[in-house]
């Protein structure tokens, strides 16, 4: 029978304790000294990472997964805020009919035929063998994740109106938002409502053996002290306003009624446009903003995108360069950022830890 230990003795996370109070201060809109700041960094330890086969091991082998997951955890520090834990995108596989493609970086889709002239007829196939494989991988890696050893995480699953682009093509969906809306406002919402049932039943599974069913976005750090649901839409950056606001709120909405709070990866400055109403969204807590490559990175050239984050009462939530840390700490709100960077190892994780205390108290 699995042993419960105490969440502040989690085996690779030893400061879970300390970590936690951050967090659920973070949540509440205030801080305990800082900003939340998860710093990785090599451990100094060297524990076998095992190679895959092919691409298809890479991302759908169980085994495989379980071995990778602990060298992963083993080998990084997880400082300050961050929490051990490894990203599961194989999650994409769930595609409702669509066949998935997979290389070495990505998983990509061969589109479906769409028939515009019936309803959208997607289906979810509990016993689809795509679905069966990563439901495999999730319970082998909650297998080696023990009770509370490190975060299995949230499944990577994508949400409904991101699936519709990867399963009917982006030649298919831009045109159909014009030409056929009423089948593909449809279309989303049926995928929304499937993407709640999957999520509702990979947290079932982790809440039988794991201290955390919910876990974290898997690919950027976040806890919260209770249950919330990480979403994105890619696509928004092709969308005006207007459409992103008849196609794309209701699978928001529908999601912050099942799940409460939404984390929200914003992707790109040319998504910009749907900010206003995304701020407006009740359920709305977290907004994690990644630049596209020809822009600046994250840093002291974002300021007034993340003042205006702020001052709606949202948690911006920040993937920077060490040397952007200062700069924020020291502009922003510490009550309402979450900033994740990294370090050559565990000593100068700790020292921007407590550099940071210095840049905060400097602002107050």
């Amino acid at each position: 029978m699995m042993t419960k230990r105490k969440e502040s003795a989690m085996k690779y996370k030893p400061n879970w304790d300390e970590a936690r109070e951050r967090w659920i201060a973070l949540w509440e809109r205030r801080h305990l000294g800082r900003p939340c700041i998860t710093v990785m960094a090599p451990s100094g330890r060297d524990i076998p990472t095992p190679a895959a086969a092919d691409p298809e091991e890479y991302w759908l082998g169980p085994e495989f997964l379980a071995r990778r997951a602990l060298a992963h955890v083993g080998n990084t520090c997880w400082g300050g805020e961050a929490m051990p834990s490894l990203l599961l995108m194989a999650g994409w596989v769930i595609c409702y009919g669509a066949t998935p493609l997979f290389n070495w970086d990505t998983i990509w889709h061969e589109p479906i035929t769409v028939d515009w002239d019936n309803p959208p007829e997607f289906k979810l196939d509990w016993d689809d063998p795509w679905f069966r494989r990563y439901e495999a991988v999730y319970q082998a890696v909650l297998e080696v994740a023990g009770w509370d050893d490190f975060m299995v995480g949230f499944p990577c699953i994508l949400p409904a109106n991101d699936i519709l682009v990867a399963i009917i093509s982006n030649d298919e969906f831009l045109p159909g938002l014009y030409e056929h809306p009423e089948w593909m406002r449809r279309a989303i919402l049926i995928l929304s409502r499937y993407q709640i049932e999957v999520v509702k039943h990979f947290r079932a599974l982790a809440a039988k053996t794991h201290a955390f069913p919910w876990g974290n976005p898997q690919w950027m750090s976040f806890w919260a002290p209770e249950p919330y649901i990480a979403t994105q839409s890619d696509v928004s950056c092709m969308l005006s306003p207007e459409m992103y606001d008849e196609f794309i709120v209701p699978d928001l909405d529908q999601m912050g009624e099942a799940f409460g709070a939404m984390w929200y990866h914003l992707d790109g400055s040319r998504a910009f446009q749907h900010l206003p109403r995304l701020l407006s969204l009740p359920y709305l807590r977290v907004v994690q903003f990644t630049p596209e490559p020809d822009v600046p990175p994250n840093g002291p050239e974002w300021l007034d995108l993340y003042r205006k984050i702020q001052a709606a009462g949202k948690i911006v939530h920040i993937n920077l360069a060490p040397e952007h840390v200062e700069p924020l700490a020291r502009s922003l709100d510490p009550g309402l950022l979450c900033l994740e960077t990294w370090a050559a190892g565990p000593e100068e994780a700790e020292e921007l830890l407590k550099s940071a205390e210095r840049w905060t108290s400097a602002t107050e």
